[in-house]
């Protein structure tokens, strides 16, 4: 199976929930808490891996159950691991079940269980999170798009900036990851990666992200648990990265920031009128204030940057001189 049999072999599953009115953004969202705990139920098997999952909300009691106990469990199962303030908690940020049928439940589970998804001859973990995201970017203009750094891009930037082991990367756009996971597969392949205080560092510490949409930050965390990064608390944060510095500074930069400008919102005068008022993001570190996501995203990593480091960003070829520049 390729990536590209892979995808669509997961995207089909969105058939079984689309006549139960479920949206992509809900079906995505299904699919991921279902594979991540059957690749996380495989992780353990074939790998050895330690799981960081309670015994009571693994794969296998799911796979032991039907109908209305079936749905009843996997709500709680969601509800429970929603609310751990460890990884687990990022790894299911504010999950709940959107499944209303629990015959559409077994059967998706029932699908994923007859697969061994870690065994397959492709890199599962991100092909299927970022694959069903590229498709769906093509096939419905959802804004989806958004969140998908093509690879070929990601693997030439990290290349141009050559991450060394005891680096640490930063994106504050991370989307699902993939400059993260990026640098990091560049990392393993260095000589001085192969220190076992070294590896450890660089799984635990070297790698931090942030996003502001909840859904993309789940998949993020689960995208790079499934590939061994992280700690007991998650490398990527649900935040608004251009609200504050708090105080962080990186060897690297990496990311893709979104294009355009900050929407203004409407407010009501004291005499009735409705009036549309601009909020631009106001810090001390900015050296100019405006309603521009990139520039100001551009202001943002000079300040996370530490005075010897690097970054590699996608931008706009008119980011400084449009409306005047600086």
């Amino acid at each position: 199976m390729n990536e590209q049999t892979l995808v669509a072999k997961v995207w089909s599953y969105a058939h079984v929930l689309r006549d139960d009115g479920v949206s992509f953004g809900d079906y995505l969202g299904q699919i991921s808490f279902l594979l991540f705990l059957k690749m996380d139920e495989e992780r353990t098997k074939f790998l050895g891996e330690p799981s960081a999952i309670p015994e009571t909300c693994r794969w296998d009691t799911l796979r032991g159950k039907s109908g209305a106990a079936l749905e009843l469990h996997y709500k709680q199962v969601l509800e429970t691991l929603a609310k751990r303030d460890d990884i687990v908690g990022t790894l299911f940020l504010k999950a709940e079940s959107k499944i209303g049928d629990p015959a559409k439940l077994q059967r998706l589970v029932s699908l994923i269980d007859g697969e061994t998804w870690m065994g397959l001859n492709v890199d599962v973990k991100g092909t299927i999170y970022e694959g069903l995201l590229e498709r769906n970017a093509g096939e419905v203009k959802s804004g989806a798009g958004q969140y998908f750094t093509p690879r070929p891009v990601i693997e030439a930037m990290v290349e141009v900036i050559d991450p060394e082991p005891g680096e640490t990367v930063s994106d504050p756009a991370v989307g699902t990851g993939g400059f993260l996971l990026a640098a990091y597969e560049h990392m393993r392949h260095k000589p001085a990666a192969s220190d076992r205080a070294m590896a450890r560092r660089m799984r635990e510490e070297s790698f931090h992200g942030t996003d502001v949409v909840p859904e993309v930050v789940r998949l993020c965390a689960m995208n790079l648990y499934l590939h061994g990064i992280g700690g007991s608390a998650s490398p990527v944060k649900q935040k608004d990265a251009l609200l504050s510095d708090d105080g962080q500074r990186f060897d690297l930069v990496l990311t893709n920031p979104p294009f355009g400008k900050r929407q203004s919102f409407r407010i009501v005068s004291a005499e009735g009128a409705i009036e549309s008022e601009r909020q631009d993001y106001v810090r001390d570190d900015f050296v100019v204030t405006t309603g521009n996501k990139q520039l100001n995203f551009l202001q943002h990593i000079m300040t996370i940057l530490k005075s010897t480091g690097s970054a590699a960003v996608v931008l706009p070829d008119n980011v400084l001189f449009e409306g005047g520049g600086w």
